[in-house]
């Protein structure tokens, strides 16, 4: 799978960060808000991966279990989505899924030499399509992960997802380049961060 395009959105978030260094002295108050926002941008392209692979495991799936899916983060460890499917004939399905970070699971963030690594879950992803293949999309992806590196302390994912889908050229169900978007929260000691991209 190819990598996931990073957003502007999140370009901007590192530009005020970049501010906030150029600023007056730091307080504790801007430390824990910049370290709020890295709890989430080292989640970032994790989103967007669980829900790819969640995507992988419904147009790999025979019946109502979904075919385990995985994939290892940018900088090592892995992610791993499994869970089931609604079977039957109908256009309209729903995904229960489960997305687990292990082994140090970490991404590339835009903020130079910083790194944060992930390890824990389940989060439960939960995707409904609505008139398949032109669907509707929806769903929500929350839990818990515990970090290292550069932060400590645990990070919890609370976010909605809508966007559409088509078929894929292999008649593959596959997302609307740039309809999917996420919001919601990442909450951990550091603070909350508000989350608001387009995949």
């Amino acid at each position: 799978m190819s990598s996931l395009p990073r957003r502007s959105v999140l370009q901007l978030s590192v530009v005020a960060l970049a501010l906030v260094a150029c600023g007056p002295a730091d307080t504790g108050d801007v430390d824990n808000e910049a370290s709020a926002r890295l709890a989430y941008l080292g989640l970032d392209a994790a989103v967007g991966r669980a829900i790819q692979l969640g995507f992988d495991g419904f147009n790999a799936a025979s019946n109502a279990n979904i075919p385990e899916q995985s994939e290892a983060g940018d900088l090592g460890g892995m992610m791993v989505v499994g869970g089931q499917v609604d079977a039957g004939a109908s256009n309209n399905k729903g995904m229960r899924l489960q997305v687990t970070l292990k082994d140090d699971y970490a991404d590339v963030v835009l903020e130079g030499d910083r790194m944060v690594i992930y390890n824990g879950g389940p989060a439960a992803l939960d995707m409904n399509f609505k008139g398949l293949p032109d669907a509707d999309l929806t769903g929500t992806m929350m839990g818990t992960f515990v970090m290292a590196g550069d932060l400590a302390g645990d990070v919890t994912l609370n976010v909605s997802i809508v966007g559409k889908t088509m078929a894929g050229p292999g008649g593959e169900i596959v997302r609307v380049p740039g309809t999917v978007a996420v919001t919601g929260t990442a909450t951990s000691g550091y603070g909350t961060f508000n989350i608001d991209v387009k995949l």
